[in-house]
């Protein structure tokens, strides 16, 4: 909903997608039979850009003054266990959860269709999405997602300002930074330098425990799942050679020559 009476935007919901990844400070192993990465006894954690995203919905609600939301969603497209991921995402102050729950991997198009059923559902004004998830790194899915919605994108966000129904939205591009406005409602994803997710507290864990979560099961959503593309095999980056010191530039242009370099 937007309204200009209350001298701002209005809005009701925001939908935030949360995806469950392989802790940023972990070493990703590949399986020794390169068919996966290791995940058994891994800590897994909230995409970076995703918890960014949530910490950005939060901050547009605790605005107050320009701004009434009524709910910040957050759902998230996976296992039983990712519930570990909504709950510390209502921990950092997201009102309910949704987790989408499915054993096997969602391609980004999959995925944006999901997204679409619940925006359906839940009629949000803004949807904020990670720009990419560092495990597959495709940086799809927000853009297929307002394709199929058929409203504005503003992806790459590094700042967003909210006023009069319309959002300006400064985006980090190739070439800099552009700034862009779009009506409302939108699709964002976002970019590191938007914010610093929040740091959660032990009290707010336990405040979560109470906050509603609901599983929907992936099939009941009517969206076609099956997988377009199939990895054959993974491999691990080939080892760095070790580096060598040399004593001056003429030892250095000998080096790169013997190597095929110069």
């Amino acid at each position: 909903m937007i309204d200009e009476a209350f001298g701002g935007t209005v809005l009701s919901k925001i939908l935030v997608g949360l995806k469950r990844v392989v802790d940023y400070n972990v070493r990703v192993r590949v399986k020794p039979d390169g068919t996966g990465v290791v995940t058994d006894g891994v800590k897994m954690s909230i995409n970076p850009f995703d918890e960014i995203a949530l910490e950005e919905a939060l901050r547009i609600k605790e605005q107050g003054a320009t701004t009434e939301i009524t709910e910040v969603i957050v759902v998230s497209i996976g296992p039983a266990d990712t519930q570990q991921q909504l709950r510390t995402g209502l921990a950092m102050g997201a009102d309910r959860a949704i987790l989408v729950q499915t054993d096997s991997p969602v391609e980004p198009l999959a995925a944006a269709k999901i997204f679409l059923q619940l925006v359906e559902k839940e009629s949000p004004q803004i949807v904020l999405l990670g720009k990419q998830g560092i495990d597959d790194d495709n940086n799809q899915t927000g853009q297929m997602l307002a394709a199929l919605w058929d409203r504005p994108q503003a992806t790459f966000a590094s700042k967003v300002e909210l006023e009069g129904g319309k959002a300006k939205v400064t985006r980090e591009v190739d070439a800099g930074l552009e700034t862009i406005e779009v009506d409302l409602p939108a699709v964002f994803t976002t970019d590191l330098r938007l914010n610093e997710p929040r740091y959660v507290k032990l009290p707010d864990i336990m405040k979560a425990k109470k906050k509603p979560l609901d599983t929907v099961v992936i099939d009941s959503l009517g969206v076609d799942t099956a997988p377009q593309f199939k990895t054959t095999k993974y491999e691990p980056p080939a080892a760095r050679s070790k580096g060598i010191m040399v004593k001056d530039v003429a030892e250095l242009v000998a080096a790169l020559k013997q190597k095929g370099l110069a």
